[in-house]
């Protein structure tokens, strides 16, 4: 677990060396994929101000929900992002056979050994968006926030086993980088109220590939409206980081050389 976390360390400094050396370039990009995330929240107040709303929810609750999105994106983002390029790139340039040559877990190295720092930005965007909406709904009790955080980690396993899953089809699907954006499809049901939803979409949604738990889960309850079915979600989050990490390794196994 040392080395784990001095890799990890080490990947954190060099990027913000790496940043830090072109400060322009670095705000920039940070500026750019802050704008690119909000865009969700925007429309959510573009909708109410024209009158509409989303059934049983006001634009501040929707913004909270919003706002945990957000901020899962980017830590998920910051953390678990380079284990879809590194294995795409590995893959692809036949170099994963060095690291496979590691006294290390292959999984875990390329996790740790990378870090998206434009991300930063991602987060406090949220965090800021989140602090906005609390402060108009009012302070949630403690236990309220109790339920939230639990609720918040399973998001983020969630995020990661997503990760792992797009990460794993690198093995076959070699060099495509369309991947993402059906990992971005997937991942935005999690954005708003499951009520929109039909019982349908909010059955895979919590229970089959449960990204409510991203947004959905924790901002509920901030505002006191946890239902039972909710804490049995946790199980499935469990269970599908488990499946996350089996296939992963499973590709690695039946990995045989440059373009998988």
């Amino acid at each position: 677990m040392k080395k784990y976390l001095k890799i990890n360390k080490e990947a954190i400094r060099v990027a913000i060396s790496s940043a830090a050396a072109y400060r322009a370039d670095f705000l920039l990009s940070m500026i750019i994929t802050l704008l690119s995330n909000v865009l969700y929240p925007l429309v959510t107040i573009l909708v109410y101000r024209t009158g509409a709303s989303y059934d049983g929810w006001n634009m501040y609750e929707v913004l909270l929900i919003q706002a945990v999105f957000t901020m899962s994106s980017g830590i998920s983002s910051m953390f678990f992002e380079s284990i879809v390029w590194s294995t795409m790139r590995d893959v692809q340039n036949g170099t994963l056979e060095i690291i496979l040559i590691k006294p290390v877990n292959c999984m875990v190295y390329l996790i740790v050994s990378g870090f998206n720092v434009y991300s930063i930005g991602v987060v406090i965007g949220g965090i800021i968006m989140f602090a906005i909406s609390i402060i108009k709904l009012g302070f949630p009790s403690p236990d309220m926030w109790i339920v939230s955080l639990i609720f918040f980690a399973m998001g983020i396993l969630v995020m990661l086993a997503m990760q792992l899953l797009m990460a794993a089809t690198s093995f076959k699907w070699v060099a495509n980088s369309r991947i993402p954006e059906m990992y971005e499809s997937v991942m935005s049901f999690g954005k708003y109220p499951q009520s929109i939803f039909n019982k349908v979409v909010v059955g895979l949604t919590t229970f089959i590939i449960p990204v409510a738990m991203i947004g959905f889960f924790p901002a509920a309850a901030l505002l006191g409206k946890v239902q039972w079915y909710m804490y049995l979600a946790i199980i499935p989050c469990i269970l599908f980081l488990c499946l996350g990490v089996a296939v992963y390794h499973y590709n690695v196994r039946l990995y045989e050389g440059v373009g998988g």
